[in-house]
């Protein structure tokens, strides 16, 4: 369909097919070398995907991160970027990686009320600040937290920091490329889970986060948000929708301090 070339990346990316099999190794490594700080697949609702990983730095956890994984609502789970974790281990903050069902097995406004219900979880289990980021389609989903019907006031408060990363923030043009006959979604749909649209916001510091290699869709799909929200923006040079996330895994770096601070 008209937009499908706007918005595929894994054609632009040298060495795509890599990235996949290269974070799933990553990750399971990173998870057996954390013993017993590492408490695998917690539920927090009734459906097999329904669970969430937490991983707990050696002290009493500043606050935590909530870390909600892309894949065009479609493809991957949880257990494919627990390496990224590292960053925020490293500077004291607990991190949590929910899962959630994909499309066309439900709807993205699903999603939305899935991942709301896993953040819900574990505000119950880690005390403190709450920080969000999200990749991609997570980066819609972390956006989409912010609004005060999806959290109740006792969580939504606690969210200091959101960081969405690559999102999209407006899924109307989505309407226009071929996933939709697995989102299923009308123009209606689109505007209602549209962060761009969102008037009721909780209050947070917003840094929109993208890569300056990625597709030009992209840059203006984070544009757009920072523009609808008045929020802070990094374009993080030299950097494409697939590598723009390894600075999670570095403790030292920007998008960490951002995260923790």
């Amino acid at each position: 369909m008209e937009l499908d070339d706007a918005y595929a990346n894994g054609a632009y990316i040298e060495g795509a097919a890599d990235y996949p099999p290269r974070w799933m190794a990553s990750a399971e490594d990173f998870r057996n070398s954390l013993h017993d700080r590492a408490r695998l697949d917690i539920p927090y609702g009734a459906g097999t995907r329904h669970r969430y990983d937490l991983f707990l730095p050696e002290t009493a956890p500043l606050g935590v991160l909530v870390f909600v994984h892309g894949g065009y609502w479609l493809n991957f789970d949880k257990s494919t970027w627990s390496h990224l974790a590292v960053g925020a281990l490293a500077r004291g903050w607990a991190v949590a990686m929910p899962s959630y069902d994909l499309c066309p097995a439900v709807t993205i406004a699903d999603i939305t009320q899935q991942v709301a219900q896993a953040v819900q979880a574990i505000a119950g289990e880690v005390d403190g600040p709450i920080a969000l980021a999200g990749h991609s389609a997570g980066g819609h989903l972390v956006a989409r937290m912010l609004d005060k019907a999806v959290l109740p006031a006792e969580v939504g408060k606690r969210i200091r920091t959101v960081v969405p990363i690559s999102p999209l923030s407006d899924l109307r043009p989505l309407l226009r490329t071929s996933m939709n006959q697995k989102f299923n979604m009308t123009a209606e749909d689109a505007t209602a889970e549209s962060p761009v649209e969102m008037q009721n916001r909780y209050d947070a510091d917003v840094t929109v986060w993208v890569g300056g290699a990625e597709r030009p869709a992209f840059l203006d799909q984070a544009i757009w948000l920072v523009e609808a929200w008045d929020a802070d923006h990094v374009i993080a040079f030299e950097k494409h929708h697939f590598n723009v996330i390894e600075p999670l895994a570095d403790p030292e770096s920007d998008l960490v301090a951002v995260l923790t601070a």
